[in-house]
């Protein structure tokens, strides 16, 4: 990458004074080291002469759109993830108490909220209207998925005077709030488009974690103990649980690592074999024998080359539909089990949507308030084209294009995955 890659769009030059006082203000010159390895760093200014960087995220002494005139709009799309109403309730108050703010629209059902013939009028939000919402999961704006007409969308934005648009959502949402930041750069409209990256599985790149994924595991965490005490409750039990985790494995990581009950965890990054003396049902079997019981949690995209040749399905946005390991395995294991003749019972944990559709937790709700603060501080700054995100324990702006080029991966030659191994001393299955 190149220093270019991080560059964020405008949509004009600061003009107004902010109305934010006794705060410390950031330049367009403050940045974030995007490596934070000394050696690294040394290696880049070697090579290139510069260092990569990104910007620093918050409040600026001069602003482009004027607080007295500016009509902002929230809609969130894709699939429910703890915090959302929290970020909206952030925004919003940000936008009104700290900026002046007079109107602000919550759209409703994602980008269908700009498609006039759906026929969904805007809701106007204020902080007595946000007021308790945090205490609620999902969002109060509705969501949906699939793609909508760029043109007629920004048409919308033009109709309804809105000159500020906040997208929350993950991959597909982001995409298509990059592909509206285009076509209002193009058309030189003064609309900020900025992003808010909300996807349970943390697994938008350029940013240490999203929002959501930490109370997505503190959740987890009952679920893994009432499945460790079912297996511990019964002669050779097998405990399993099955999480999200499309095409990252990072809450069954986690999740595992933050609950030592965990014997076995199978992720999309790493493909194993179930059968053969090397396989995972034959170590299973030699594990009951030894303790009497296992915990066995698996991502929801692990283990897809099982179903080789099977149809792939897409839903609505484009995202692959992926066929259920969960199933399949405990499916596995019992008819292993059976042509062993070996006695084992089974007792299965699909807790996607009770962990999903609550609301954030603790640092989550408070890292939720930090994201709002700061996307709004970036698009009142006349930024475009943007996500809010963290780095190194600093709040950054990313390009969106840069963010969404492709999905954040967990690192199996990395600390935490050597640490999962570590503590399941399970081995390589293939």
């Amino acid at each position: 990458m190149e220093n270019s890659d991080f560059k964020i769009s405008k949509v004009g030059s600061p003009r107004f004074q902010s109305p934010i006082s006794e705060r410390i203000f950031e330049s367009d010159e403050s940045k974030i080291v995007f490596n934070n390895d000394p050696v690294k760093i040394i290696e880049e200014y070697k090579s290139k002469g510069s260092i990569l960087a990104m910007d620093k995220a918050g409040p600026r002494a001069k602003i482009f759109h004027n607080p007295a005139n500016s009509i902002a709009a929230i809609l969130t799309a894709g699939g429910l993830c703890p915090g959302i109403n929290d970020v909206i309730k952030g925004v919003v108050n940000t936008l009104c108490q700290s900026y002046g703010v007079k109107k602000v629209y919550g759209l409703k059902y994602g980008y269908r909220g700009l498609v006039p013939d759906y026929g969904l009028l805007p809701v106007v939000l204020d902080p007595d209207v946000v007021d308790e919402i945090h205490t609620q999961g999902g969002t109060i704006l509705g969501s949906s998925r699939g793609p909508q007409d760029i043109n007629t969308m920004v048409d919308s934005l033009i109709a309804m005077n809105i000159n500020i648009l906040f997208c929350i959502g993950g991959d597909g949402t982001l995409k298509c709030a990059h592909k509206l930041a285009q076509e209002i750069l193009h058309r030189k409209l003064p609309i900020s488009v900025i992003g808010i990256p909300k996807t349970i599985d943390n697994d938008i790149s350029m940013v240490d974690k999203t929002f959501g994924f930490e109370t997505a595991i503190y959740k987890t965490d009952t679920v893994i103990s009432a499945a460790h005490n079912e297996a511990k409750g019964a002669f050779n039990g097998v405990g399993l649980i099955h999480v999200m985790g499309r095409d990252s494995g990072f809450i069954a990581v986690a999740a595992a690592l933050a609950n030592t009950n965990v014997n076995y965890c199978f992720i999309p990054e790493i493909n194993f074999a179930l059968d053969g003396k090397n396989g995972f049902l034959e170590h299973l079997l030699q594990r009951l024998d030894r303790k009497q019981h296992a915990v066995i949690i698996v991502s929801e995209g692990a283990g897809q080359n099982f179903f080789a040749g099977a149809e792939q399905r897409k839903d609505v946005s484009g995202n692959t539909l992926h066929n259920n390991i969960g199933l399949y395995l405990k499916d596995r294991i019992v008819s292993y089990a059976k042509s062993k003749n070996f006695e084992l019972s089974i007792k299965y944990f699909d807790p996607t949507y009770l962990i999903r559709g609550v609301e954030a937790e603790g640092t989550d709700a408070v890292f939720c308030v930090l994201l709002a603060e700061n996307a709004v501080h970036a698009a009142m700054a006349g930024f475009t084209d943007m996500l809010v995100g963290l780095k190194h324990f600093e709040f950054t702006h990313v390009p969106i294009d840069l963010a969404t080029r492709e999905r954040k991966k967990v690192d199996t030659t990395g600390q935490v995955w050597k640490s999962l191994v570590a503590m399941t001393n399970q081995p390589n299955f293939v």
